[in-house]
């Protein structure tokens, strides 16, 4: 029989992925979502659904046994939107998942995979991130991130996890819609629509900009990992891009496209990039789509979806 894991946020941009590569695998899928952003369109054929909200414990009780791993990708995904209302931000990034610890352990789940993010290390200074690199978050979306990192080894011994900190993930499937969350889809979506990019902030920001052709391999090889160790893991490609590369980059799949500069975002991060040691020692992953491939596949596939 085939193993059953649960995957969160299936119908989400990265969840969808993830359920998809684990299916290929033929592994059996349980999706969970509230649909409050995610679409039920994006949900992969073959995986079991169900809708709701696990920051209501009451959701537990819907959950099927026989699950082996928690795969949780839900919750609210903005540095920006979290300071709306940090306690809804609180609910969907740190109650749901010690609402899913508590179940999982019940159920004798063998392995907790945690889609944590690279907003817990806040303002970092021009070197890569190290994941025993201090925190100190900028919003409240990655301080609820952290805390939720705490939470999962509290209860470690318990529950083995793997918090895998993603940083800028970006490809098709993203939420064209939401103007407040990845920089990336933000701004192909005005250069598809406008022509014109506004940038909040400065050009000299920089990211680690990952495919999430490539997030989606590092999530289906740590469900593959052995043994009952915990990890956290940085996902990104170690590569330091500005945003004025990025728009560089942008430029050349949409020529004539011109942006200009005004305002700022709360809670924004001046630069961060990853250091990719661990994740290469842990799950072997040493390559990765070069950002021209990757914002050539999501030019196209946004093209066609606007």
């Amino acid at each position: 029989m085939a193993e059953k894991v649960l995957v969160t946020g299936v119908a989400g941009f990265i969840g969808s992925h993830v359920a998809r590569k684990l299916l290929e695998d033929g592994i059996s899928v349980v999706g969970v979502d509230d649909l409050s952003s995610g679409k039920r369109s994006n949900i992969p054929d073959g995986v079991e659904f169900i809708q709701g909200d696990l920051s209501d414990p009451g959701v537990m009780n819907e959950l099927p046994a026989g699950v082996k791993q928690i795969l949780h990708l839900a919750g609210q995904s903005s540095g920006e939107i979290s300071f709306d209302d940090p306690v809804l931000d609180l609910k969907k990034n740190v109650v749901s998942t010690l609402n899913l610890v508590r179940w999982g352990i019940r159920c004798g789940c063998k392995r907790f995979i945690y889609a944590s993010s690279m907003s817990v290390y806040g303002d970092h200074d021009d070197s890569p991130a190290k994941e025993t690199d201090p925190c100190a978050s900028l919003s409240c979306y990655g301080t609820g991130k952290l805390a939720a990192e705490h939470y999962l080894r509290v209860y470690s011994k318990q529950i083995p996890f793997v918090s895998l900190r993603m940083f800028s993930v970006y490809g098709p499937g993203q939420d064209m819609e939401n103007m407040r969350q990845g920089m990336v889809s933000i701004f192909v979506k005005m250069a598809v629509t406008r022509g014109v990019i506004h940038v909040k902030g400065s050009l000299g920001r920089y990211r680690d900009f990952i495919c999430v052709n490539d997030v989606a391999e590092i999530w289906r090889r740590a469900v593959r990992l052995d043994g009952n160790q915990s990890y956290v893991l940085n996902v990104g490609t170690g590569i330091k891009t500005t945003v004025q590369n990025l728009l560089n980059h942008i430029r050349l799949v949409f020529p004539g496209v011109t942006f200009f500069t005004e305002g700022m975002t709360p809670g924004d991060q001046p630069g961060i990039y990853a250091d990719t040691t661990e994740l290469q020692k842990v799950l072997g992953i040493i390559s990765f789509t070069s950002l021209d491939a990757g914002l050539k596949t999501f030019a196209d596939w946004a093209l066609n979806s606007t």
